[in-house]
């Protein structure tokens, strides 16, 4: 998928063009791409980073990193994405010279959009008035209870089987592997420790089963109250996995929630427990879309 940031950067030609913020890429986010592509055209996401609701001075928790989003919408079969500095001064535009200067400067001919979106100046531009700038409008009924809200709900409370069927994936945390404190080493079980990017959201605090790099992995997200912890942490154990990842970007998926966070009367009873999550976790399914 080509990637670009600015109109220029692409050549200008027909296509259909989705366009959202598409945090997440869920399940309403892939009906609207898949109205983009089943035109038969080239097929381009114009999208917004930062997160619009951040620049207008409004509290968001990203379920996904530009990244991460770019990487999603690639998967989905998405030839080319159009990354728009999203800014005060873009917020305040006319819809129809946002029309002008991006989706006409690009060759867009039909657009898709989910019914709820909205642009320009006052979020006054809407479906009718890009139909009446002489577009090829497809409009995407929101689909149930499928939106970026609901499935930050679930995932604040930990629900990452339900956030599942929302997303039509994993839910995921995202972060780069930083130095711990290493005790996860002396207890048999060295986790990584992971620094998520600022606006992500960190599901609801507790133990949870998943994967990374293709290896299983038993994944404590919270302040590990047993060694008095204060700072909330992300800490992935991959089993069967050797290596060094300090450093490096981990994207971890999370399959299901198996207990809270504990403190024990013990070390060894941690420990136990630790072994006991471990096999939980060689047991755990990933969740799969409701057919």
């Amino acid at each position: 998928m080509k990637v670009a940031h600015r109109p220029e950067e692409l050549d200008t030609a027909e296509r259909a063009v989705a366009i959202g913020s598409f945090d997440g890429v869920h399940l309403g986010h892939r009906r609207v791409l898949e109205a983009a592509r089943s035109t038969g055209m080239p097929s381009a996401v114009v999208t917004f980073w930062p997160h619009p609701r951040l620049v207008l001075g409004n509290r968001v928790e990203l379920l996904t990193t530009l990244q991460r989003r770019l990487e999603l919408l690639e998967e989905a079969g998405v030839d080319e994405a159009l990354v728009v500095e999203f800014t005060p001064e873009l917020a305040r535009l006319p819809p129809r010279d946002f029309g002008e200067s991006l989706l006409r400067k690009i060759g867009a001919t039909v657009i898709a959009v989910g019914e709820s979106f909205r642009f320009g100046r006052g979020a006054s531009g809407d479906a009718a008035l890009l139909e009446g700038m002489g577009f090829e409008v497809r409009v995407v009924p929101t689909l149930g209870s499928v939106s970026s809200t609901a499935i930050r709900t679930l995932l604040r409370e930990g629900d990452v089987v339900e956030a599942a069927q929302l997303l039509e994936r994993p839910a995921e945390v995202e972060g780069t592997v930083v130095l711990g404190d290493q005790r996860g080493g002396t207890l048999g079980y060295p986790t990584a420790n992971l620094a998520t990017p600022p606006n992500l959201l960190v599901p609801a605090n507790g133990i949870y089963a998943g994967a990374a790099l293709g290896h299983r992995a038993a994944i404590s997200i919270g302040v590990n109250p047993h060694y008095g912890g204060e700072e909330r942490r992300i800490e992935p154990y991959l089993l069967d996995f050797d290596g060094d990842l300090y450093g490096k970007r981990l994207v971890v998926e999370l399959w299901e929630r198996l207990r809270d966070e504990a403190v024990f009367e013990s070390e060894a009873a941690l420990v136990a427990q630790i072994a006991a999550d471990v096999e939980a976790t060689k047991r755990a399914r990933r969740p799969e879309p409701d057919s």
